[in-house]
């Protein structure tokens, strides 16, 4: 712990952490930037969750996750890259903050769920409607806990 403490310290005071924090227009052009990361992310997300739990079944499987995976992709990088310079900005005291673990753990488990649903399901969508596999269901609800939960703590970060 104590070196992610010291790497915390240094990225607070690299230039990032001081451009962000001296800055008037980077530190809330990059929070706008995570907003709409976390849109792209959560909205495609909702959506895709949604249909693997039975939802909007007169759309085709393969055809929502082929469109609307790639916008959560592009979500997911937003957040990644801009996340990363926004806590650059605080970066010593939010690395003990345990709502910023909380969420990061949430996040870890996101992807990996992701992840692992990818691997598992993709090649079977087509006939997941009529053979929707338990555990692929309970992925996608775990999905949309997991994301629902992730953005809450990150939103409560600029409260307590």
């Amino acid at each position: 712990m104590d070196s992610l403490i010291a790497w915390a310290a240094w990225l607070e005071a690299s230039a990032l952490g001081a451009q962000m924090r001296s800055s008037t227009l980077l530190y809330p052009a990059l929070n706008l930037l995570h907003l709409l990361g976390l849109v792209l992310l959560l909205g495609p997300m909702l959506l895709l969750d949604a249909r693997l739990l039975g939802a909007g079944r007169a759309f085709s499987l393969p055809a929502v996750s082929r469109t609307l995976t790639p916008l959560a992709v592009l979500g997911l990088v937003l957040l990644l890259g801009s996340g990363f310079c926004l806590f650059a900005a605080d970066a010593g005291p939010l690395t003990v903050d345990q709502l910023l673990q909380l969420k990061l753990l949430l996040i870890a488990l996101a992807i990996g769920n992701a992840l692992l649903f990818r691997q598992l399901w993709s090649a079977r969508l087509s006939d997941w409607d009529l053979h929707a596999p338990l555990l692929g269901r309970v992925q996608a609800a775990l999905s949309l806990l997991l994301r629902l939960l992730a953005m809450s703590l990150g939103r409560l970060l600029a409260y307590f």
